[in-house]
């Protein structure tokens, strides 16, 4: 089944971009659980606008977790970053009869209308980092601003408050604007900090799209000592130019998200990661579909669900060995205490 959706993610063809994918065959009822979840046949759509990246496949793992510890059946729809596509797929949910739907990122003002219609048909909605301005609408998202403030506190302290540096950002985007503000914040608090380049792109891959970007901007920019890419794979480009330029010992990378992956990457010898903030993004995924199970149900999980984040230092995976996203909740607890948010009592616990 995981592999089933991988396949779906990684090769979805342009011509299939309605297509949605039944992870589970059919619904389970969920004994002693509030209706309809007693009953069983709930189906929950998960409309992602970017699929791309570790995180969001660690988030997707979350997702299809919790879905079948609650019975249900999940359908994903991917948009291939395709902002026309995700407003057509979740029009193709409602048509489907779904119970509720995840909106996973997006541009909000594509997304209105479609929601609009989702919930006149009774539909409860989720939106995962993709502030819809709605108030049927659950808001889950990071705590966007916490996680830039995190990374570049660490910054600060590992560098002081004079440096060049690059900064790789896109707009449109909740996350990163968000993320955005923080970073006006400490540059405007800190005149010392001077932003040399601003780049960035979501062209897959992401990561190798990036590092082209960045190489040119270390090229141009020679006293560039930081690198703030508070996205995992921005990070992962950033890297990739830093080594291609022997400067693992000079510049220093700040980013935000985590997932195995990238662990090996930071702990990789000299390594110029020196930090992220980040959740667990399986747990992301989780806490999503648990907030819309609640509304399905008739509860309340709360308009906004924030999921805190943890600073994670290249230093800290190597005093603890840490070996990946689950290693890392073992030993660094804070990474995984978001498990209780949106928590029910009838809603079983996922593996």
């Amino acid at each position: 089944m995981r592999g089933s959706l991988k396949v779906f993610v990684r090769h979805c063809l342009a011509t299939a971009v309605f297509s949605a994918l039944a992870l589970n065959a059919q619904a389970k009822a969920l004994p002693g659980a509030p209706a309809p979840f007693d009953k069983g046949n709930v189906q929950i759509a998960l409309v992602g606008y970017l699929f791309s990246g570790d995180f969001t496949e660690a988030y997707l793992r979350g997702v299809e977790k919790q879905t079948e510890a609650l019975g249900a059946t999940l359908r994903v729809f991917d948009a291939r970053q395709q902002a026309a596509s995700q407003r057509e797929m979740i029009d193709q949910a409602i048509d489907l009869g779904v119970d509720g739907i995840i909106v996973q990122l997006g541009l909000a003002e594509t997304l209105k209308g479609p929601i609009d219609r989702a919930i006149a048909k009774g539909i409860k909605v989720v939106a995962f980092d993709v502030d819809l301005n709605t108030p049927q609408v659950t808001q889950v998202e990071q705590d966007h601003h916490a996680l830039a403030r995190l990374a570049l506190d660490q910054a600060v302290k590992d560098n002081g408050t004079r440096f060049d540096a690059g900064y790789v950002y896109i707009s449109g985007f909740t996350p990163m604007e968000r993320r955005d503000e923080i970073w006006s914040q400490v540059k405007a608090a800190n005149p010392g900090i001077i932003e040399k380049a601003r780049f960035g792109t979501l062209n897959p891959p992401i990561a190798n799209s990036v590092a082209d970007q960045a190489s040119a901007v270390l090229r141009a920019n020679p006293g560039i000592s930081v690198i703030f890419a508070p996205f995992d794979e921005f990070a992962k480009g950033a890297k990739i130019a830093v080594d291609e330029a022997g400067l693992g010992k000079k510049v220093k990378i700040y980013s935000a998200d985590i997932s195995t992956a990238d662990i090996q990457i930071m702990k990789e010898p000299d390594s110029a990661w020196a930090a992220t903030a980040a959740v667990n993004p399986q747990v992301a995924g989780a806490i999503s579909v648990r907030s819309l199970a609640m509304l399905i149900a008739g509860e309340n999980p709360g308009h906004k669900v924030l999921v805190p984040p943890t600073l994670i230092t290249r230093q800290q995976l190597l005093d603890l060995d840490v070996k990946n996203v689950r290693d890392l909740a073992q030993k660094l607890p804070a990474f995984g205490d978001t498990a209780n948010v949106a928590r029910t009592s009838w809603i079983p616990a996922a593996d």
